[in-house]
């Protein structure tokens, strides 16, 4: 299946640049794509940024991004690309082109994947002429690059066939998403909001909870110094409960397969960590991490990046590593670290001119009303169970990840067979 090209600019209906000025940021209002919610063709909107109406207006005067669109960074990365997705009302950041596609000339879905592809990445790295890498993908540049284009019904059953992987692999990240949700919600019940020692206090069953696990709480409140607690628990701080694990690990004495965690693989706001690099060319000293271990980002714009290791390996010096001093606590602690409260505790007690951080003693400090053990281990079955499933989940979707990429470029290039790349897929998805 050869493949002949035309420009970009050919098959596209619009290409805009963005405003050439930085948004005016506020707390809330209308959403602007900024390239660090760009990557890997996906649009990550877990940590978005927001102006205000008459701002958004004023950025979307040139285009306003609409369902089907791609998004294309200029900079800082340079060629990341993302399709806005149906229902989001949103604006260009800084660094970034709209493409249209035309759809009467190419699947716009063909178009998001050819553009991610090795034939069009390396246009788009090198400048034309010159022999030499650039750091910014000019405009007349960009409307040249020259798409593969192989005929219709091949774009479209090539959409189909990758757009499977990915939609596979939304729906995982999704169900992790709601998994992770759900241990926070009972973690919340269980030991933020007492809800199982109100209702009996209340002479009401638990709910949610069997007999034996509803017999573990008691039906009546005692005052503290972190005010009313269930009987017989008591006031502590996190020390009592996990330690920060400073084991060196030297790049030198590293097998380079070993996978290495930085804070730019870190998701923002979920524990679910999806990505790894190497340490292989690791020039400075790291921490190692075990499974279960908790990785908490300690400058503070990465006081919310807060993961669970799913495997052993090395990670970045400003990533506190921390571990349950017994395992049955380690679903406790995982949820203590990952929750709202002791991030903005993070925040407040940060300190440095140019790159506030946190520290292990801050952390070790944070106040926790502490259950009896029975508790604690009941509740660290449930979410152990949790963390495992978000586990599979992150390795099944790296498997499906791995296949498009191996596929992507040889689809694309016209160098297999559809029906071969398609059998791949229902394998792969079944």
């Amino acid at each position: 299946m050869a493949s002949e090209t035309q420009t970009l600019e050919s098959l596209c209906s619009l290409i805009a640049d963005c405003p050439h000025s930085t948004p005016v940021w506020t707390d809330s209002g209308f959403i602007v794509l900024r390239n660090q919610n760009i990557k890997k063709g996906r649009l990550d909107l877990s940590s978005p940024s927001f102006t205000d109406a008459e701002h958004f207006a004023g950025r979307n005067r040139r285009a306003k991004p609409t369902h089907g669109d791609i998004v294309i960074t200029r900079e800082a990365p340079m060629g990341d690309v993302c399709m806005v997705p149906e229902g989001l009302e949103c604006c260009l950041g800084q660094r970034q082109v709209l493409l249209r596609p035309n759809p009467s000339l190419i699947n716009p879905r063909f178009l998001h994947f050819a553009l991610q592809s090795a034939v069009v990445q390396n246009q788009i790295a090198w400048s034309e002429g010159t022999g030499s890498t650039v750091s910014n993908l000019r405009i007349p540049v960009l409307k040249a690059l020259a798409i593969p284009t192989p005929s219709r019904a091949a774009q479209d059953l090539i959409a189909s066939t990758l757009g499977a992987l990915d939609d596979r692999i939304d729906l995982l990240r999704q169900t992790n998403a709601t998994l992770e949700a759900i241990a926070q919600a009972l973690f919340k019940s269980w030991f933020v909001d007492f809800d199982p020692v109100r209702a009996k206090a209340e002479g009401r069953e638990p709910e949610g909870m069997d007999a034996a696990t509803a017999a573990l709480f008691p039906s009546e409140f005692e005052a503290s110094e972190l005010g009313l607690i269930p009987r017989g628990w008591r006031a502590g701080n996190l020390r009592e409960l996990c330690q920060n694990i400073r084991q060196q690990a030297k790049p030198a004495s590293l097998d380079p397969t070993t996978p290495y965690i930085g804070l730019e693989h870190m998701p923002r706001g979920s524990i679910a960590l999806t990505e790894a690099g190497s340490a292989s060319g690791l020039a400075s000293g790291k921490f190692w991490y075990a499974k279960y271990d908790v990785l908490f980002g300690k400058l503070r714009p990465y006081f919310h990046k807060v993961g669970v290791a799913s495997h052993t390996g090395v990670c970045s010096t400003d990533i506190l590593v921390v571990r349950a001093s017994e395992p049955d606590w380690f679903g406790f602690t995982a949820m203590q670290l990952s929750s709202d409260e002791i991030i903005a505790y993070a925040t407040r007690l940060s300190n440095g001119a140019k790159m506030p951080r946190s520290s292990w003693s801050d952390i070790a400090a944070y106040k926790v009303v502490i259950p009896p053990e029975p508790v604690a281990r009941s509740f660290d079955g449930l979410v152990r169970a949790i963390i495992e499933r978000i586990h599979a989940n992150i390795d099944r979707a790296t498997n499906l990840v791995c296949l498009r990429d191996t596929l992507l470029p040889r689809l694309i290039s016209g160098k297999l067979r559809l029906p071969e790349a398609e059998k791949s897929v229902e394998e792969a998805v079944a």
